[in-house]
């Protein structure tokens, strides 16, 4: 058998007392069973995975845990976005319950960033706080939605518009279930990665462009490039845990992108949430550059580079119909960054120049919106 401890990195969530490890590698779903025992004081297990995920992953993670004296039950869900709903939290709740998941055990969520903020939610309200571990089995999960603690689910007027904070005790990013993904699932994972060295990163951003072959294909550049981006999110999460300044950063791309993703009704045919990301982080640039905040080069340049790895960058690349821009303009004005009414986006100087621009005119966000229809 081969030693893959080596090949892994651990970056450190610092959060005082509610500190917690992300370990980054190969071989750690057959790994989860000692790491877990490790930090448990409890000896049960609630999963949460999906259709997709469970087949594959499911049964070796339990024998995982057996090794280690570990008893767990299973719930699988149905897979997609949609499952970010009411009804299926409270079958999650009931599932928890109905195991009799107490406080030291723990509820774990296997599978992509949907299954993550579904479980992390209902852990975070069982028994008013249960202890939570993240397993992410997606790209977009590994370096984004398992770290820092946000949890939801999705209502009629926006996405993850209902939720709570809720950090984990522990993320196992299992590099080589990456190696599972569909071209376009990977794909979708990248703009997040992307998107760190476009807030704050502009040598990262660099080294992607020239490394991303690699990264795709896998090796050290990708597990280099996960851990670069969950240090990034890391340093993110210990200044500003709960978002009221720094953290909001971490949303660039992701006011158009929820946009688009509500204006599609969360069909994962027509767009999932990392294209929508990509999308609206050239959206970001471009509309920055309109307001000669920066230049457009740094539009070209990021449209270039999402462009080359796969990823669309236009609306117009969304199939089928969009509703009107003033119906955009309504997604925008219910998201999570709006404060006191007004439009707060994430804009940028240039390549890893983003910043928080509160108090944006909608006038001129449904000016260039318009515009963007018309190309």
């Amino acid at each position: 058998m081969t030693d893959t401890s080596s090949t892994r990195r651990t970056v450190r969530v610092e959060l005082g007392d509610r500190s917690y490890d992300i370990l980054i590698g190969p071989g750690l779903i057959a790994a989860a069973g000692a790491e877990i025992a490790a930090r448990l004081k409890g000896r049960r297990i609630a999963i949460v995975t999906d259709a997709h995920v469970g087949p594959v992953y499911l049964d070796p993670f339990m024998r995982s845990l057996a090794d280690k004296g570990i008893e767990a039950v299973s719930l699988v869900l149905p897979a997609g976005e949609k499952t970010k709903s009411f009804e299926h939290l409270m079958t999650v709740c009931d599932s928890v319950l109905g195991a009799r998941i107490e406080r030291n055990d723990a509820v774990v969520a296997l599978g992509g960033g949907v299954i993550g903020d579904l479980t992390g939610f209902a852990a975070g309200i069982v028994r008013r706080g249960s202890r939570f571990i993240q397993v992410p089995t997606s790209l977009l999960a590994q370096v984004d939605s398992s770290v820092g603690g946000k949890t939801g689910i999705n209502s009629r007027h926006g996405k993850n518009l209902i939720g709570v904070f809720h950090q984990p005790d522990l993320v196992l990013a299992d590099t080589d279930v990456l190696d599972t993904l569909s071209p376009r699932e990977f794909r979708a994972g990248y703009a997040e990665v992307a998107k760190y060295g476009l807030i704050d990163k502009p040598d990262f951003f660099a080294w992607l462009e020239k490394n991303w072959k690699d990264i795709f294909s896998g090796g050290a550049a990708r597990i280099e490039a996960i851990a670069t981006s969950c240090q990034a999110k890391a340093d993110v999460v210990a200044a500003d845990e709960r978002e009221n300044g720094l953290r909001a950063l971490l949303n660039l791309g992701h006011t158009f992108g929820h946009a688009l993703e509500a204006a599609t009704e969360y069909d994962s045919r027509r767009l999932v949430h990392g294209e929508g990301v990509a999308i609206g982080m050239v959206l970001a640039h471009q509309f920055s550059a309109r307001m000669n905040l920066a230049s457009p080069d740094a539009a070209r340049r990021v449209e270039t580079h999402l462009k080359d790895v796969g990823l669309p960058v236009s609306m117009r690349e969304i199939p089928g119909e969009l509703p009107p821009a003033e119906r955009l303009m309504d997604a925008i004005a219910q998201d999570k960054k709006v404060k006191s009414g007004k439009l707060t986006f994430i804009l940028t100087r240039g390549i890893g120049q983003s910043f928080v621009a509160d108090d944006v005119p909608a006038s001129e966000v449904l000016s260039f919106l318009k515009d963007k229809y018309l190309r």
